[in-house]
């Protein structure tokens, strides 16, 4: 079992920045994927990076140029630094991880519980 602990979200204004950090812990061998969702209420979770322990990277459209995913192998820690940040990218950040790369480009995977961002115009 995966345990994933998400942290570093808030309120911010428009153009401001914020990064996030997920840890795993327990398990968290085989982590060859970590990612970031995100989730607005009445809406379903959508992807917004995937990184890969190798360091290929996946972004959403609608964060590319604002927002940078990195990770840290050794401490299993997986980072989001959102910048220009919008009143659109208000939501719940979701920590995701798993074996399997491709597999958690579709939400494959163990989850954090969440940390909310809001961004006030």
């Amino acid at each position: 079992q995966v345990q994933l602990v998400e942290s570093g979200g808030g309120l911010v204004q428009a153009g401001g920045s914020l990064r996030l950090s997920c840890t795993a812990s327990g398990s968290s061998f085989s982590l060859n994927a970590m990612g970031w969702y995100r989730q607005v209420p009445g809406e379903q979770r959508e992807r917004v990076a995937v990184i890969s322990s190798l360091g290929n990277t996946n972004y959403a459209d609608f964060v590319k140029g604002r927002f940078t995913i990195s990770r840290d192998n050794a401490k299993n820690t997986v980072y989001l630094q959102m910048n220009s940040l919008k009143p659109e990218d208000t939501a719940v950040y979701y920590c995701v991880a798993g074996r399997n790369y491709g597999g958690l480009l579709n939400g494959v995977g163990s989850w954090g519980q969440g940390t909310q961002v809001t961004v006030s115009s």
